[in-house]
């Protein structure tokens, strides 16, 4: 049996499993009224924020990149998921809060990277100059400058609470690096 074969019968379990549980996915519609937060983290198969912070589905929308990094791409899949779902507005019946959480790891590929300014230079549309200062070889420090840049962006709800993670692969335990705070003073 392949890996793909495999992954087919698991899903096969989870299906039934759903089905009988009455849990099949909501529409888009009503899971972006119900999410709770938006987490950037990275592509890395060992940091599945899901997994780590023991979300269910729907409770957050999960977008992975290499580094968990903002960068010109991921914010336009923001202003994207914004006019599909809709989540930029506040959680159904106007109570609860939505945040906003970079979630970046130690021990990250994109440190290897840092070696190619040129290549970083390209993935975060920055001249090769600016890289030294997305801090790639230091996860709080990238996760500090992360933050900052989302707080730049007009056009994400002041309201929303935003921060910074850093899960530490060794120990497996998340430390704060950015404490939730409103993206922008009222």
């Amino acid at each position: 049996m392949s890996n793909l074969d495999s992954m087919l019968e698991r899903n096969k379990a989870f299906a039934a499993q759903q089905s009988a549980a009455g849990t099949l996915m909501p529409s888009l519609a009503d899971a972006a009224h119900h999410a709770k937060a938006i987490i950037i983290g990275c592509a890395d198969m060992r940091v599945d924020p899901a997994d780590i912070l023991g979300l269910h589905p729907g409770e957050a929308l999960v977008i992975r990149n290499i580094g968990g990094r903002i960068t010109p791409v991921l914010i336009e899949e923001l202003g994207l998921l914004g006019r599909i779902g809709k989540v930029t507005q506040q959680p159904a019946g106007g109570g609860g809060e939505f945040h906003l959480i970079v979630f970046q790891h130690t021990d990250c590929g994109i440190t290897r990277l840092a070696g190619d300014p040129a290549m970083l230079a390209h993935y975060f549309h920055i001249p090769e100059a600016d890289v030294p200062g997305k801090s790639v070889t230091d996860p709080h420090a990238a996760v500090i400058g992360d933050v900052e840049l989302l707080r730049s962006i007009p056009a994400l709800p002041a309201s929303w609470l935003l921060s910074g993670l850093v899960y530490d692969v060794a120990t497996g335990l998340v430390e704060t690096v950015v404490p939730a705070a409103p993206l922008r003073s009222a």
